[in-house]
């Protein structure tokens, strides 16, 4: 779940087309906001992303859980017979929806949950946020493109020298 706080890091918005997010509205009774618009929200999460890898004291976080107060209680919704905490009530709008829903998972983030974690593309000139659910938690790039841009341009670089 901390992944859906990425995604509105980076792009302003929830791609409510996505199959993470429409899965996720749809199961909990949210109607995404006219045009995907979610207010400042993003602002702040990027916020506190970066304040999260960068070891920052975690000011956005606690605007998060401020302005968003989780509404932490229990369900077994699924039908799966196990219940599991959450963090928002179903049906809630989803601007606050999300809100309470992300500023709940960096706040575990911050206090140190070993099941997540997080990382800053190390591609030149990228800067998006990744959640790291490598087996070792060394993934260094947000995404495969990054990756592969880095290693095609250490590459052009080894072959220029050596020219």
């Amino acid at each position: 779940m901390t992944r859906l706080a990425v995604e509105p890091a980076h792009t302003g918005t929830l791609d409510q087309h996505g199959e993470l997010v429409a899965a996720f509205f749809a199961e909990h009774e949210v109607v995404p906001p006219p045009g995907g618009d979610h207010g400042e929200l993003p602002d702040i999460v990027r916020t506190a992303l970066a304040q999260s890898v960068d070891g920052a004291a975690p000011e956005a976080v606690h605007r998060l859980l401020r302005d968003y107060p989780p509404e932490t209680h229990l369900s077994d919704h699924d039908g799966l017979g196990g219940w599991h905490v959450h963090f928002s009530r179903n049906g809630t709008p989803a601007r606050r929806w999300v809100g309470q829903l992300i500023a709940a998972k960096l706040a575990l983030v911050v206090a140190g949950d070993p099941a997540v974690t997080l990382g800053r593309c190390a591609a030149a000139g990228c800067g998006n946020h990744f959640v790291d659910q490598s087996r070792n938690r060394t993934r260094r790039f947000c995404s495969n493109a990054c990756a592969s841009r880095t290693t095609v341009a250490a590459y052009r670089a080894r072959t220029a020298r050596n020219s």
